[in-house]
């Protein structure tokens, strides 16, 4: 994303004190003009390190280097606060854009300071998502049959996964992350799933299917976020302009070009939402006949 390239190019300039507290950072008109970016891409690099602490608008000076005692101290940092801090660099960024160095900007301590705390980034993600999975629980007497329990434990999951989209890019599901919080919503699939009467393969099986069809859909997620933020288009506007390439693609493909048409006509928006649902649905109607339940 070049916004992040643009932003990470000053940050390494302020720290290594080629831009000096209260030093003029280049305007937003000289660094669209430097890097060959768009006003607003320019505007968003110097917002990112306004949140970061590492610079300011001043009034008729523009937007300078903060000084260390604007940016915070040390007093008060903690394990939680790093986790925190670095779930809501993620949320709204991604996890490409996650570092020990801008988790320390953020949060206003020496670049170094983290480290008390966390090992490493690897070590940090693996908090982050097990403080993310643990923000939702189940009920202490799990009520309704197996079908009613599964649903609970979809849309529950599907919701951390809409508020912290990252956590479906972590890993495939043939490397399960082994993480307390998760584990719990692993018993609550398991203990629903077990009601089919099925030994403990075709057990496991059903939970890799149940969850692997939540994050599959979870990874969509994270990957529209990134498209927005790299190419400036929303969904519609990209609609839009591929609409031409689109249609040729479907042309000799009868059933596709009379989809395409219909849709043109009665409009359609893509909603991940439903679909989830309806995929849902159909995962349990499927187990429901297969099993007899």
């Amino acid at each position: 994303m070049k916004y992040l390239a643009i932003a990470e190019e000053l940050r390494g300039r302020i720290t290594r004190g080629e831009l000096s507290p209260g030093a003029r950072v280049p305007s937003t008109r000289r660094l669209a003009t430097d890097h060959g970016v768009a006003m607003a891409t320019a505007a968003k690099a110097l917002t990112l390190l306004n949140q970061e602490g590492l610079v300011h608008a001043e009034p008729r000076s523009g937007t300078v280097v903060s000084g260390r005692e604007r940016r915070g101290t040390q007093r008060g940092l903690t394990r939680e606060r790093i986790v925190r801090t670095a779930i809501a660099i993620a949320d709204t960024e991604g996890l490409g854009a996650l570092s020990m160095r801008g988790v320390a900007a953020r949060l206003g301590v020496a670049a170094m300071a983290p480290y008390r705390y966390v090992r490493g980034k690897d070590e940090l993600v693996l908090l982050m998502a097990d403080a993310a999975f643990g923000e939702r629980g189940y009920p202490a007497k799990p009520s309704g049959d197996w079908r009613d329990r599964l649903t609970l434990g979809g849309r529950t999951l599907w919701s951390l996964f809409r508020r912290h989209p990252w956590l479906a890019q972590l890993g495939p599901i043939t490397r399960p992350l082994p993480l307390r919080n998760l584990a719990t919503h692993g018993e609550w699939a398991l203990s629903a799933l077990s009601e089919l009467d099925v030994d403990a393969a075709t057990l496991c099986d059903l939970h890799v299917l149940f969850f692997g069809h939540i994050q599959g859909m979870a990874v969509h997620l994270e990957r529209e976020q990134s498209a927005l933020a790299a190419s400036g288009l929303t969904e519609e506007d990209w609609m839009d302009h591929q609409g031409p390439a689109v249609l040729a693609m479907a042309a000799g493909h009868p059933t596709f070009a009379k989809m395409l048409a219909e849709l043109s006509e009665t409009g359609y928006d893509l909603v991940l939402d439903d679909i989830f649902e309806s995929g849902l649905r159909a995962l349990l109607d499927g187990l429901a006949l297969r099993y007899g339940r």
